[in-house]
């Protein structure tokens, strides 16, 4: 394996487990329901909780680490070789859209925990009665989940897809083909020496 290819996959892999721990960090520190005080009926005061900076982290995390590994990559679409098997190919697709997809929704649910992370005092009416919005339980962490499933599928298309390139570089460049048709050949005689005649023998041979 090149040294780049290693450089990435590492680089990219502590990229993932940081967004996982920083996730599994901020489930541990949301604000819990328990946790927040009413003053009043129309009043919710949210306590101060590291889960905002924590589900930054994990998604920022999250995203670098998605660009790197696509960046890397390429466009898969142009990366299909004529010698490249179709289970590779196959796989190393799969792969990429299950990271992506994985990757939108655990990005969403990191932005979406952290913000709610960070209400101070606010207000909500819902039919008619005020309601306090907490994160539910759970939702960090399977965002951590995630986030780590997106970044360990594109290490996998990444490899897979790199390791194909070098196959196809090691087929070298094709013979072209040889053309068809009839050879014209020449014919092979052996090369005579010229014939000398005589002067007298040729004036000879002419008065008789």
């Amino acid at each position: 394996m090149e040294r780049k290819v290693i450089v990435v996959c590492c680089v990219v892999g502590f990229l993932g487990l940081l967004s996982a721990a920083t996730g599994f960090a901020a489930e541990a520190k949301r604000i819990k329901s328990a946790q927040v005080e009413f003053p009043s009926p129309s009043e919710c005061i949210y306590p101060r909780s590291p889960a905002l900076v924590l589900g930054l982290t994990a998604a920022v995390s999250l995203m670098i680490a998605q660009i790197i590994i696509n960046v890397a990559t390429g466009c898969i679409c142009c990366r299909k070789g004529p010698h490249q098997s179709n289970s590779n190919w196959t796989l190393a697709l799969i792969c990429f859209v299950v990271s992506w997809f994985t990757f939108v929704i655990a990005f969403l649910l990191l932005l979406t925990g952290a913000a709610l992370n960070d209400q101070h005092g606010e207000e909500n009416l819902y039919f008619g009665s005020y309601n306090c919005y907490v994160v539910k339980p759970g939702v960090f962490a399977g965002a951590a989940v995630l986030s780590f499933a997106s970044v360990f599928l594109g290490i996998i298309y990444y490899i897979t897809l790199h390791s194909t390139k070098n196959r196809n570089d090691s087929w070298g460049p094709s013979v072209p083909p040889s053309q068809g048709g009839i050879a014209m050949a020449q014919p092979q005689f052996p090369p005579r020496d010229p014939l000398f005649v005589h002067e007298d023998t040729y004036m000879r041979r002419q008065f008789t």
